[in-house]
């Protein structure tokens, strides 16, 4: 425990050594870029937030995506949130450059815009945290939508009220401490989201969770830059905007990673039987017909292996139906684990189970339905369970999809009924 405590103790003087560095060297920065020269150009700005907007318009899109498939509080009120923002946006980016283009002084106010937006987009980062704690998968998506609505309407009606309420703009105070002290009113809102996420990361570790807590991040560090810009288009004012766009390309990157996974896993379900993780119906009779396309291609064969649970009605009578789905997992565990990287092992229906084993002929299907029925038998689980199996080849048993099962099909009744009346004639037997 001493050598742990130490151990932390230094890690812990790191981190902070660490931090002051980083704060040390971002008020150099700041000094630096409020000394600084630097003016942009108002085409580049303009382009640089009608980036952010548009960015903002396809998070918006994305996360509509992930709330329909996840049904997911947050997404839903940072969609609304990220249009409003960005619209906003854009329309304060183009009226800032349609005013140079007449008058090319810069005035001294800061834009109520900008801080209309970038508040609004800080609070609904709050909204969305506390809805989610409260209830954090909706229920009723279509009602959830009309009221998300209300409360993204609400916020951004009385911040409006906030901001163009007020008996005159906001002035940039130049050469003072501070000159857009405004700024760090939404810094603040910020700050608290980047706390809140932060602490959300300990039981939610998506990557769109982990984009928002870098976004909120960044959106503090972009309005403690803005505080800093002592006129229009000066070098703390255009890092501030690339900042915010920077931060909407986290959280837009966050979410198509999330989709993308949510994508693959519609996908493998689409696919897979829920119970055993094998392929469904569908997907072996995808597989079929892509051997039947290759072999005609190639002119070589392949084996058809379908399986049958012995017995599973009265497992399910005896033991109970959890013990008769395992059972059923356990054939699939062993069909898995005993399947070539090309075969495709398939929960045909119920407890029924198929084996596709391409480039193999019968006495290959043989040798791969004995190592199945003997690893089965093999497992060392209670009860025993035994299965039945019927073979067909392509093309000796059939050349279509319907032929190759039926052929398999009637050789695992052949081999049922065979297990069937040996099971009798050893009851008859012990009865006399």
């Amino acid at each position: 425990m001493g050598h742990l405590g130490k151990s932390w103790g230094r890690y812990r003087i790191g981190f902070v050594l660490l931090g002051t560095i980083a704060v040390v060297g971002f008020c150099a920065l700041l000094w630096a870029l409020r000394n600084s020269m630097y003016v942009c150009d108002p085409l580049f700005d303009a382009y640089l937030e009608m980036a952010g907007s548009l960015i903002a318009f396809t998070f918006a899109a994305n996360a509509m995506v992930r709330f329909r498939g996840t049904h997911d509080r947050i997404s839903l009120i940072l969609a609304f949130g990220f249009v409003l923002a960005g619209l906003i946006e854009a329309g304060s980016s183009m009226a800032f450059y349609r005013g140079v283009l007449v008058t090319p002084t810069f005035g001294t106010e800061i834009s109520l815009g900008w801080l209309a937006g970038r508040t609004l987009l800080g609070v609904l980062l709050l909204a969305a945290l506390i809805v989610e704690r409260r209830i954090p998968v909706s229920r009723d998506p279509g009602k959830e939508i009309a009221g998300v609505t209300l409360i993204v309407g609400a916020v951004a009606y009385l911040t409006s009220v906030f901001y163009f309420m007020l008996p005159r703009a906001p002035k940039i105070h130049p050469g003072a401490l501070v000159p857009r002290g405004w700024d760090l009113l939404p810094a603040v809102i910020y700050i608290v989201a980047a706390v809140g996420y932060g602490w959300r990361l300990r039981r939610a570790s998506a990557a769109l969770d982990r984009a928002l807590f870098i976004a909120a991040a960044l959106n503090v560090i972009c309005h403690v830059t803005m505080s800093q810009s002592q006129r229009v288009l000066d070098a703390p004012y255009t890092l501030a905007h690339a900042l915010m766009v920077l931060s909407y390309v986290v959280v837009l990157c966050g979410t198509l990673l999330d989709n993308a996974q949510l994508f693959d896993q519609v996908s493998r379900l689409a696919a897979s039987d829920s119970l055993t993780g094998l392929a469904n119906h569908r997907r072996l009779l995808e597989a079929l017909d892509n051997e039947i396309q290759r072999s005609r291609r190639t002119g070589r064969q392949f084996a058809v292996l379908l399986f049958d649970l012995d017995g599973l009605k009265k497992i399910n009578d005896k033991y109970g139906h959890l013990t008769g789905s395992r059972a059923i997992k356990r054939l699939g565990t062993v069909l898995r684990n005993s399947s070539r990287t090309i075969d495709t092992p398939a929960r045909y229906g119920g407890d029924e189970f198929a084996l596709v084993l391409p480039e193999a002929g019968a006495r290959e299907g043989e040798q791969a339905a004995g190592r199945i029925c003997e690893q089965l038998a093999q497992d060392g689980q209670e009860p025993f369970v035994s299965v039945s199996v019927g073979q067909a080849v392509y093309p000796t048993d059939g050349t279509s999809i319907e032929q190759l099962l039926g052929a398999a099909d009637l050789a695992l009744y052949k081999m049922k009924r065979r297990g069937t009346v040996k099971s009798h004639l050893r009851h008859l037997a012990a009865c006399l």
